[in-house]
């Protein structure tokens, strides 16, 4: 029997040149984006001050199953894809399991992540609208590095607002980002009226997602249609967009005459997980298979595990239209651990719906746990991982270990987000000991969700 290869690597002549549209196997729709002044569903207009107009088309298409990748787009994939699918041997070895693990790798770029495959379309979209740039926020800084990546590509300008504790935790995130061009700012700041007000209400904050959200979301509105805000996880566009991660994915398994049984990622806004889960959930949601798909989050910042599924608005300051999902209410502030890019109160719509109806399973784990994860598969794999990608790690190995106590011989993909190579600090801590564990208490999640808006919070809304 001939052995299954350590990795494999599409040709660009293999690589899908058409993205995925989730929602277009889904039976049962997410609910809609509302406007917070009527509760109406928003429409293309409602967002055309937000979102370049193509974005705002690709938010609200639920039909459309495949969607063409420009060639710029694809010129520029093809300087870091197809990524690579590695089988993880030594860590099969070092486990003692019967699984066969797989994992998509996104780290082979200069964000060290898989934002690049949507900060690509979204700055070329923003170039072809003639506009003179963008803004955006970024935790642990990948969205952040990404976008100022393919801005300088596309000549535009690029305003970054970084959580205030990741700024500070890594500085050379920041550094990387000015070095093509961005401006970044740490968030909450006091060069916006919703910074301002967030700091007088919350003096000392270490900020979060949703506050730098409203930040740029607020800095683009008054640019005065010069500029339009872009988002690197959450939206059903970027779901659309990171779907070329599974679609290669798939290929790859295919040469190998694999499927997975259980497919694993780390869930935040649910960019890399809505991405890699594309096609095998479509095989799910059409009864053509059934592998299970397992979303894994920080216990810290647990929207899936811990949170309501209700309306709420997408960013801190309250500007922006109003989602259903997974939320621990725009009003929490998660604890600064140092998984930065998995510190987001809600949870993508899309996925949201999809774990409300019981098509995917999530679980949470302590940073603790998470490094030593990171560590054991560094030591077995020679990769590096984010502290991010270290939560799928973890859920795969525990999924391993019970294939272990099962005898199951069953197959186990995850997905490797991108490179640790910025996050010394947060490995540094962890090894001398000094890492602690956040876990929110029932009080700290009711005041979260005590800001949730004051609508009728039902299935008929």
């Amino acid at each position: 029997m001939k052995k299954t290869p350590h990795k494999v690597i599409l040709t660009e002549d293999q690589m899908p040149r058409q993205w995925f549209n989730m929602r277009s196997a889904m039976k049962e729709q997410p609910d809609p984006m509302l406007r917070p002044d009527t509760l109406q569903p928003v429409t293309e207009a409602d967002l055309a001050p937000i979102f370049c107009e193509e974005l705002a088309r690709q938010e609200l298409d639920a039909t459309q199953a495949y969607t063409d990748i420009p060639e710029p787009v694809l010129d520029i994939y093809k300087m870091y894809r197809p990524s690579p699918l590695i089988r993880a041997y030594d860590l099969e070895k070092a486990l003692g399991t019967p699984a066969r693990i797989y994992f998509k790798y996104e780290g082979n770029n200069t964000s060290g992540s898989h934002k690049l495959n949507s900060a690509v379309p979204q700055a070329y979209y923003a170039k072809q609208q003639g506009l003179s740039g963008v803004t955006t926020e970024t935790g642990a800084g990948q969205w952040g590095t990404a976008l100022s990546v393919a801005c300088a590509y596309f000549d535009l300008s690029c305003d970054v607002y970084m959580v205030k504790c990741s700024y500070e935790q890594k500085p050379f995130r920041r550094a990387m980002m000015n070095v093509f061009g961005a401006d970044v700012t740490p968030s909450p700041s006091m060069t916006t009226e919703a910074g301002r007000k967030i700091l007088a209400e919350n003096p000392g904050t270490s900020g979060s997602l949703g506050c730098a959200i409203s930040e740029a979301v607020e800095s683009a509105v008054g640019s005065a249609g010069g500029k339009r805000y872009v988002l690197g996880s959450v939206l059903n566009q970027v779901m659309l967009h990171q779907s070329i991660i599974g679609l290669e994915s798939k290929l790859a398994m295919e040469q190998l005459g694999e499927y997975p049984d259980v497919v694993v990622g780390c869930a935040g806004g649910g960019s890399n997980l809505g991405g890699l889960i594309a096609p095998f959930m479509a095989d799910k949601l059409q009864g053509k298979k059934n592998p299970r798909i397992v979303a894994v989050e920080p216990a810290s910042c647990p929207s899936l595990t811990r949170g309501k599924y209700a309306y709420d608005f997408c960013d801190t300051g309250k500007v922006t239209p109003l989602a259903r999902m997974y939320t621990l209410g725009s009003g929490f502030i998660p604890a600064p651990n140092h998984a930065g890019g998995l510190r987001y109160h809600g949870m993508s719509p899309i996925l949201s719906k999809l774990y409300h109806d019981g098509y995917m399973e999530a679980v949470s784990y302590q940073q603790t746990q998470v490094f030593e994860a990171a560590v054991f598969f560094a030591k077995h794999e020679t990769i590096l991982p984010a502290p991010e990608s270290s939560h799928a790690i973890k859920g795969a190995i525990d999924e391993a270990l019970k294939c272990k106590e099962t005898g199951e011989e069953k197959t186990i993909l995850f997905g490797l987000t991108g490179t640790g190579f910025f996050d010394m600090t947060a490995y540094e801590n962890y090894l001398s000991g000094k890492m602690t564990d956040y876990i929110p208490t029932d009080e700290d999640l009711q005041k979260g969700f005590d800001s949730l808006p004051k609508i009728p919070q039902n299935e008929n809304i």
